[in-house]
């Protein structure tokens, strides 16, 4: 929209850009979903669906094997905090390049509360990626889907929540299930550590934190998500980079990883062009579909990540695993469905003690007749 207002004297001209201009990259805009290169919206809804889900599928299991693949070399589990430098260079690089394919490049977000986000940024997945050296990837798999937790325990002391009895029984779900499992890991992995718990926890605490972080500074300053991941993982990276130096780990990790230039950052490079991918396609199923198919999506694919785990690596199982996951899934479902009840109307017993009155009611109606 463009007013100009011109006489001898004045001359004013007032410009606003356009939606390309200040939507996410990965979403052009409203009425052109474009990702990846590939225009969604000259699609009907059942191919959009398919392609969203399969985009879904398709990087973050490749993501999974990968990062899984990684700390089963030998020797690789102490640098966990190398991978993620390494992880942090190539995400910024990738912001970077998608911030030079949109107009308008300006940083709108201030330094200050990016160096809070990068530090959050930091502890989520610098310690997510070191637990691997304590823990089974299902576990902790089993630990990242439940970041509600530490969300409604910071809510209720931080912010004085209040929550309702279905979003409590979520997090009893979820907590239960989490100790089930990790009693299961420990009777049947070897090389259980509870330090892998401790790490897991605190990533999954600064993860429940940077999400709030993130949506109030996005949405406050109309930042892009290619902005966002440039400048969070670029100053993230100088963190972990100064924090390396100064315990003396770099070294070690650098001379390790040259041995096996292939196997880790080759490795590396695709464990992170799959994650940045995939999170592309989680963007534009939320924006076509909504949250709540979004979030059952995800769910499934956590689920087959963790079957995958054990179909492509070799360790000790437990029908224990089976039981604590579907109690973990009950409490997603019941976390989805507190947030969507006005969307979901499952039937109260009342009504299902009437159908099943009025069933029967039919039933003798039809023999007497």
């Amino acid at each position: 929209m463009d007013l100009k207002f011109n006489n001898s004297r004045k001359y004013i001209s007032i410009s606003v850009p356009s939606k390309t201009q200040t939507m996410s990259p990965h979403i052009k805009s409203i009425d052109d979903i474009v990702v990846l290169g590939v225009n969604l919206s000259k699609f009907n809804k059942l191919t959009q669906f398919f392609i969203c889900v399969a985009g879904v599928f398709v990087f973050y299991l490749i993501y999974g094997y990968l990062q899984e693949l990684i700390f089963s070399m030998e020797g690789f589990k102490p640098y966990g905090w190398y991978l993620t430098l390494v992880q942090f260079a190539f995400y910024s690089i990738f912001g970077l390049i998608e911030l030079q394919l949109i107009q308008d490049k300006r940083r709108r977000i201030p330094g200050k509360t990016y160096m809070t986000i990068a530090f959050l940024t930091v502890g989520t997945m610098g310690l997510s990626n070191t637990s691997l050296g304590y823990l089974n990837y299902p576990t902790q798999v089993i630990f990242k889907c439940c970041k509600l937790i530490p969300v409604m325990v910071g809510g209720v002391f931080i912010q004085g929540k209040r929550y309702n009895i279905v979003d409590v029984t979520a997090a009893v779900c979820m907590s239960l299930g989490l100790i089930w499992f990790t009693l299961a890991d420990s009777t049947v992995a070897p090389n259980f550590d509870l330090t892998g718990v401790m790490l897991i926890s605190l990533a999954l605490c600064a993860d429940a934190v940077i999400g709030n972080v993130q949506e109030k500074a996005m949405k406050l300053h109309n930042a892009s998500n290619s902005e966002m991941v440039l400048y969070s993982y670029s100053i993230g990276f100088v963190y972990i980079l100064l924090g390396l130096t100064c315990t003396s780990g770099l070294g070690p990790a650098v001379t390790f990883c040259s041995k096996n230039p292939i196997r880790t950052y080759g490795y590396a490079f695709l464990f992170s062009l799959t994650g940045y991918f995939g999170i592309s396609f989680v963007l534009a199923l939320i924006k076509i579909f909504g949250a709540l198919l979004a979030v059952t999506v995800t769910t499934g694919r956590k689920a087959m990540t963790i079957v995958l785990s054990f179909i492509f690596f070799a360790k000790p199982f437990t029908f224990q695993y089976v039981w604590a996951g579907l109690l973990v899934v009950l409490g997603i479902f019941l976390n989805v469905y507190s947030k969507n009840m006005d969307k979901i109307r499952l039937p109260s017993p009342f009504d299902l003690i009437n159908k099943a009155a009025e069933s029967r009611k039919a039933r003798t109606l039809a023999q007497t007749v």
